[in-house]
């Protein structure tokens, strides 16, 4: 059940950082104003509270670890939100870094 609660948590702070930073994008490069940007900061806020609650206790783990869930989730995102086409290589990339997320996060210790 903890590595269940682990994952259900990066995919909600992915939501959040990737959403977030979407939205001050949409906001400043695509001008739809500031209200955008309002939204997104307290999405990227939010972010950072989802983060303190990991089962694991150290810090440096769950946020390198969430590296690897972020470059996954950037490449979802884009191609439901923007309608990108991840190539062989983006997958690739993608893969390695989740396993390298199950290697840091849930490894035996």
């Amino acid at each position: 059940m903890t590595v269940v609660k682990s994952i259900v948590l990066f995919v909600v702070a992915a939501l959040f950082e990737i959403g977030g930073a979407w939205l001050v994008w949409q906001g400043v490069r695509e001008h739809r104003g500031w209200i955008w940007v309002g939204l997104g900061v307290l999405a990227l806020g939010a972010y950072g509270f989802v983060a303190t609650l990991q089962p694991d206790a150290h810090f440096g783990r769950i946020l390198a670890a969430y590296g690897g869930v972020f470059v996954a989730g950037s490449l979802v995102w884009a191609m439901v939100m923007d309608g990108f086409r991840p190539d062989r290589w983006d997958v690739t990339g993608a893969l390695v870094c989740l396993v390298g997320v199950a290697v840091i996060m849930y490894a035996p210790r």
